[in-house]
Formats: C-alpha cells, structure tokens, sequence
C-alpha cells in the first residue's frame, strides 16, 4: 500500500513538474517529501531504492567501453577524470577548516558529482546532446558515474576507521571481492550470456530476451551482497563485463522499464529524507553553501574545459550544466550517516543543498550556453561576440548514411550504395539479419530502433541521412519522431507498407515516405502493360480471352485495349 501511495504521488508530481517545464526527477522529490510522514516502513522502502541504484549503475556499466569514451574525445577520459579529482579536492581542503578530515573528504565526493538523469533528460528534451557543451557534459558525467563506486568504497573504508587494521582488511576485502567477481562475471557475461542471446530459442522471443537481462542485472546485485560487498558494485562491474557485447545497448534499453520503477522509487525515498521543517529554519545555512558549491563547481569546470581546448563560451556553458550536485551523493551520504561519519544537522545540510540544486538543475541546464553568454558579455572589455544559437554550434555532419532493419528492403538499398561507393552503417535487432551486414564489411549496431539510447549509440547525431525500412508502419512512425527530434539536422527516408499510414509518417517528419502500396501498383500497371504490347512471356491469346477482347486488338494502341 506504501509503494502504491509513493508511485501515485511520485506519477502525480511528475506530470505537475513535465507542466511547469521541470524534469519528472523533480516531481518524485516532492513526491517523497509529501509522503514520507505517511510511510512507517521506510527501510522497506529504502532496500527497493537500492535495487534502483544497482539498476542504475548495470546500465552505467554498460555503458563503460574504451571505444565510447574515445569518441567523447579527450574531455571524457582526462577532463572528467581531473575534475572529479580536482573538485574533491578543494571543497575537502574548504570543509577541512570546519570538519574533520574523514568527513572532509566524503562531502567533497558528494559535491564533485553531478546529476546524470537531470543533465542527460534535458539535453535530449532539447536536442543539444550534440553540442559542445553537450558532448563535453557526457563525457564528464560517464566519468562521474564511474567513480560512483570508488566513491562509495571511500566513504566505506573511512567509516570503518579506527585502528590501521580494520582499513587494511577492508581495502583487501574489497579488492579481491571485486577482482573474483570480475574473473567469474568474465566467463559468465563474455561467453554464457551472448551464446544464450544469440540462441535462436532465445532470440525467438523478446520477453526472454528481456528476463534474461534483469536476471544478469539483479543475479550480479545479489551475488556481491552475498560476498558481503556493495550490491552497485557487483551491478557495476556485471554491466562492464557486458559493454563489449554486441547486445548491450538493447540489453540497457530492455531493463529500462523495471529501472525506472525502481529509480522513482530511490528518488522518492531520497524526497523522504528531507525535513521540509529543518530546511525552512536554515535558510541561512542553506543558501550561502548553495551559491559557493554552484559557483565553486563552475569555475573548476570551466577551468578544465579550458585546458582542454574549449572556447569561453562552450567551457563555461559546460560548467553551468553541470553546477549541480547529483543523485549519487545521495547514496554516499546514506552509507555516511550509517557508519557516524556526519551528525543529524550536516547530514540534513547536505540532503537539504543537493535537493535545492537539483530543482534548480533544469533551468541550469536548459539555460547555460545563454547564461555564459551573458558573463561573457558582461566581463570581457571588448564585449562578446555574438555567436550562433546553440543547435548551430554543432558540429557539421558527416556523410554517414544509417539503415535501420536489414531485411530485404534494407539489403537492397546497402546494395545499391555499396555500388557506388558508399559504404552505410547498420541498426539490426535480428542476429542473423546482422551477420548479413557483417559479411558485407558494414558497421553493425544490435539494438531496437524504438529506444531513444540505441539511436544515440548507433550514431544518429553524425548521420546525414537515415533510411528507415522496418515494415511496421506504427515502428516506422514512432522511430521517425524519435530521429526528427534527437538529430534535426538528419535528414530521413522511410518506407511505408501501407498507402493508409504513409500520410502519418510525413506527419512524424520524415522528408520523403516511400509508398510501398503504390510502388506494387506502378510495377503492376507496368507488367500489364508490357503484356498488353506482347512484350511479356504469357500467351496473350489466352489472356485476351480472358478479357473478352479479339486477338487483334493486341496491335491497337493500349489505351484502346484498355
């Protein structure tokens, strides 16, 4: 009954925050905080939003290949690394002045993380995914995620403080905890789990597909709890061991679902920790650790991007993206509070900032190029130069053509581009379709083309044209509304099965829809025609029969005979 009162709240709140412009993440904070007086069974509900956090961070996991974080270019990897680094590193030096040093170090890990379902939902709302500072966010944020679990660890080992004994066990405990996970998820998601994927029993059916996914996901959760180590790390390092098979996109698409249940119900349990009462009596603590943890955040980050080659403006739109403080220092200041690492007040401040930061988040981020363009403007004599809005700031496309399903239709079109000279990449969700591609040297994506993240990982944002030749004309619409608003500047072709939906696909967007009904009816008439003028193999005679028409009309001209 507790559940169902939360995700009810947690259902109404959000479309309260889609109405008023604000991220869904924001309804299911409030959602919490009006419901928590009304739940008695908080750990109950707690241990569900940990399932929600071990989800979460699978699909993290997933994401964690060399490959992606290469295309991210160099921010990712170096910039996303020197700034969670750099940003722990002086806010502990400031906390240490008031704090002591094992609690100075955990809350300068809550603050250099950011929020990645705020940041990542906006920027896809408004289709600047692409854009500098949207290129520059993901990479840090992938980094960000990453650290999560050392992170956590961190805060774990100071909680177990004390002698130099308990530390030590701990660090080995957990090193050789993780390093036997790795050696038996190595086996298990390497070769098990892919030779079942591409099983034809398997693959036959997309639920199986489905359970298999959230069996891997909580199967890895509950095996490192059983070995007494963190559910999200043993989740975490499943999902890496997994981001090198060809299925993990769709996999991370397919416990998308059963995901979002569990992490609406870990931010409303997050909603349930704040004290409305508490935050109105210390506004005054509140406010000014807000605005130096805000701007602190900024000037690291724009300083970062900077050494990494970004103009003003796109470094400091990138820092103001991602000024907030995230849903993961959440989960580091839970395990804190556990282990006596910070009392009841700091541990209200810390909740009370990163909720206030993370309502601020979509304006943040839906406003930074336009705000740093302002400071720009503001604070350099010369006056900033007016530049292109933001959509324009992305980098041109390249000649990359994307067919999404490899059927026949599909085959031909790769035939007929492979004949002159251009080579097209492939977005498969059938196996044996994908081998096809292979064997013809192209560049296979696994995954369905209805979920927005397996558009994104096939690389829709470098695709000049899009060929979309599923025949279900409802899939085909859905995925051309998807493509228009993910990658505007793409330009889509479409095949409609039926004459009855091509007029919705044209609405969807697409920029030409080929009419498959009418195409068969212009062969048709063709062929007929062909054999009205004896240019076919049938025995005319025979067919004129049919018709009811003399021999000798064969010789007239066709539009007679007809």
């Amino acid at each position: 009954m507790q559940i169902l009162l939360l995700l009810v709240t947690a259902f109404l709140m959000g479309v309260l925050a889609e109405r008023l412009k604000q991220s869904p993440i924001i309804g299911y904070l409030l959602a919490g905080i009006m419901i928590g007086p009304w739940v008695f069974d908080a750990d109950a509900i707690f241990q569900l939003a940990e399932l929600g956090v071990a989800l979460l961070l699978f699909s993290i996991g997933l994401e964690f290949s060399f490959q992606r974080l290469r295309r991210l270019g160099s921010i990712a990897l170096g910039g996303g690394t020197l700034q969670v680094c750099v940003t722990m590193a002086v806010f502990a030096l400031g906390f240490l002045i008031f704090r002591p040093l094992g609690e100075s170090l955990v809350l300068g890990g809550m603050v250099a993380l950011s929020s990645t379902a705020v940041v990542m939902r906006v920027l896809v709302d408004r289709a600047a995914i692409d854009s500098p500072r949207g290129r520059n966010a993901l990479g840090i944020l992938l980094l960000q995620d990453i650290a999560v679990v050392p992170l956590v660890i961190m805060v774990t080992l100071v909680g177990q403080g004390g002698s130099d004994t308990p530390i030590y066990m701990a660090v080995m405990k957990t090193v050789f905890g993780a390093a036997g996970l790795v050696v038996g998820f190595y086996g298990l998601f390497y070769y098990l789990v892919p030779l079942l994927l591409k099983s034809k029993t398997v693959n036959a059916s997309r639920d199986l597909i489905i359970l298999l996914a959230i069996v891997a996901a909580l199967g890895s959760a509950w095996l490192a709890h059983f070995l007494g180590l963190s559910p999200a790390l043993g989740a975490f390092i499943a999902g890496m061991m997994l981001a090198e098979c060809e299925f993990a996109v769709q996999i991370r698409s397919d416990i998308g679902s059963i995901r979002t249940l569990f992490v609406t119900l870990f931010f409303t349990s997050v909603g349930m920790l704040a004290n409305p009462k508490w935050m109105l009596y210390h506004v005054h603590w509140i406010a000014p650790a807000l605005a130096c943890m805000i701007i602190g955040k900024v000037v690291i980050i724009y300083v970062i991007a900077r050494f990494f080659g970004n103009p003003r403006s796109h470094a400091l739109a990138t820092g103001i993206t991602l000024a907030q403080i995230g849903e993961f220092s959440f989960v580091m200041a839970t395990t804190a509070r556990s282990f006596s690492l910070v009392d009841e007040n700091t541990f209200n401040w810390i909740v009370s900032v990163t909720i206030v930061s993370i309502f601020l988040s979509p304006y943040m981020v839906s406003h930074g190029h336009v705000i740093a363009d302002k400071i720009i403007a503001m604070i350099s004599s010369k006056g900033a130069r007016a530049i292109l809005p933001e959509n324009e700031q992305a980098p041109q496309m390249s000649e990359q053509i994307l067919i999404i399903g490899f059927g026949p239709a599909g085959q031909n079109v790769a035939d007929g581009l492979i004949e002159n000279g251009i080579k097209p990449s492939v977005l498969e969700l059938r196996p044996a379709m994908a081998k096809i591609a292979r064997e013809l040297g192209l560049i296979v994506h696994m995954g369905d083309a209805g979920h927005e993240e397996v558009l994104l990982h096939a690389g829709l944002n470098q695709a000049c044209l899009v060929v979309v030749t599923i025949p279900d004309p409802r899939g085909v619409r859905d995925i051309v509304k998807n493509i228009r608003r993910l990658s505007p500047g793409s330009t889509v072709i479409a095949r409609s099965r039926y004459n009855l939906h091509t007029a919705e696909i044209d609405r969807a967007g697409a920029h030409m829809t080929v009419d498959e009904e009418q195409i068969v009816g212009k062969t048709l008439s063709g062929h007929v025609i062909d054999c009205l003028q004896g240019r076919g193999n049938i025995d005319f005679s025979c067919a004129c029969a049919l018709a009811g028409l003399p021999e000798e009309s064969v010789q007239q001209p066709v539009k007679n005979v007809l």
